[in-house]
């Protein structure tokens, strides 16, 4: 079964073609890396999935019931003056509603999945005061808290040391050894084969999708990146 379908989508920002004719399936329960080059369609077709953008053409069927979202650390304010506390409760908000006041037990899960992070110690710490690979850790410990089904991440890696990086991978891993559905952009094609089981590359459409040892060719590096 196929937590995601795309079938013939279109996407542009003005004139601009983003994605064209784009096909892709994403098996349930798959640990993907979607990778290509800048300007390849990469986030926008993350944000076309969670309905941030509006395709022009094309069908996207989503089996999973919730999804959640890691959004590339330059686009966040990180100015805003809340607490690394405050960041991750905000995952909560899917079930409990935005002005509803969480519960002891949904507290709990804020301290788990800050946990599962290992900022436990920064939990009350300003998100500002952090350092990159701190504040893309506090994101992933949101979307970890609202429990989906399906997680889109876009570059969770940009900007974190080792360290932060092999703590994210165990955390994706752990993710889909529970059936989860992750899609990953992803930019360091070396680190695709240890990191990932499955890899689409992508560049405005799919170039090629399936299982690392099969698809991740010098071929199809060659043909996304137009070498």
């Amino acid at each position: 079964m196929n937590a995601i379908e795309i079938k013939n989508l279109t996407v542009a920002y003005g004139e601009n073609i983003a994605l064209e004719n784009l096909n892709l399936d994403v098996e349930t329960g798959s640990l993907m890396a979607l990778v290509g080059p800048n300007g390849a369609g990469k986030s926008t077709l993350i944000k076309t999935i969670l309905k941030f953008l509006k395709q022009i053409t094309g069908e996207i069927k989503i089996n999973g019931k919730t999804l959640a979202y890691v959004p590339q650390r330059n686009s966040v304010d990180w100015d805003f003056p809340t607490t690394l506390f405050d960041v991750v409760e905000m995952g909560c908000y899917g079930r409990v509603g935005l002005f509803k006041r969480v519960s002891k037990e949904e507290k709990q899960k804020v301290l788990k999945a800050i946990e599962q992070v290992g900022m436990l110690d920064f939990k009350d710490r300003q998100i500002s005061e952090l350092s990159g690979g701190q504040q893309q850790r506090a994101f992933i410990a949101r979307a970890l808290v609202q429990e989906a089904d399906i997680y889109l991440m876009d570059e969770p890696f940009q900007g974190v040391d080792s360290t932060t990086e092999k703590s994210i991978v165990d955390i994706l891993k752990k993710l889909k050894s529970e059936g989860k559905t992750l899609i990953v952009v992803h930019h360091d094609l070396q680190t695709v084969p240890t990191y990932f089981e499955t890899v689409t590359f992508i560049n405005k459409s799919v170039i090629a999708s399936g299982k690392v040892k099969e698809v991740f060719t010098q071929k199809n590096i060659d043909m996304a990146y137009k070498k």
